[in-house]
């Protein structure tokens, strides 16, 4: 499986996974100086887009995990985009890192109890309800979103 990402056009503000044909509710590029107003806006998105209670405040944690990720392990910057699609608050953020060592699993994996880190993209994956993951020489790029309604699970 090919894991290399087409470089960015300069016109694009984020690699995606897919095409977002949707309006985009928040696109910005960020460093570790900006994550917590980031993670204030997104929260507040978010919440105007109709995620609520338990599934704001995971989607609010994933999104963080992978915020930190990004700067702690990417690069130091990371660019992060997010928009409402087919009843589902979606959220991307990519890097310019290394990317992650091969092979990746299906799934992350969950980390030992007692480790103090390494639990990001695991609970990422775990408090959204989908989670895709694109990593290469160029960097990383994740995708999660989560219903707005489980109604339509």
């Amino acid at each position: 499986m090919d894991h290399r990402r087409p470089p960015l056009r300069e016109d694009q503000a984020s690699l995606t996974v897919k095409p977002i044909s949707t309006e985009v509710l928040l696109c910005e590029t960020f460093d570790h100086s900006s994550i917590t107003a980031l993670r204030h806006a997104i929260t507040s998105s978010a919440g105007a887009a109709g995620l609520r209670g338990d599934r704001l405040d995971d989607f609010v944690v994933a999104v963080n995990e992978l915020l930190t990720n990004a700067v702690r392990h990417g690069g130091g910057l990371g660019r992060v985009a997010l928009w409402w699609a087919d009843g589902s608050v979606v959220c991307e953020v990519s890097d310019s890192g290394g990317g992650l060592a091969r092979p990746l699993p299906a799934r992350p994996a969950r980390p030992p109890t007692r480790q103090p880190g390494g639990w990001g993209l695991w609970l990422a994956e775990e408090l959204t309800d989908t989670f895709e993951l694109v990593t290469g020489n160029g960097g990383t790029t994740v995708r999660v979103s989560s219903r707005t309604s489980l109604s339509d699970a």
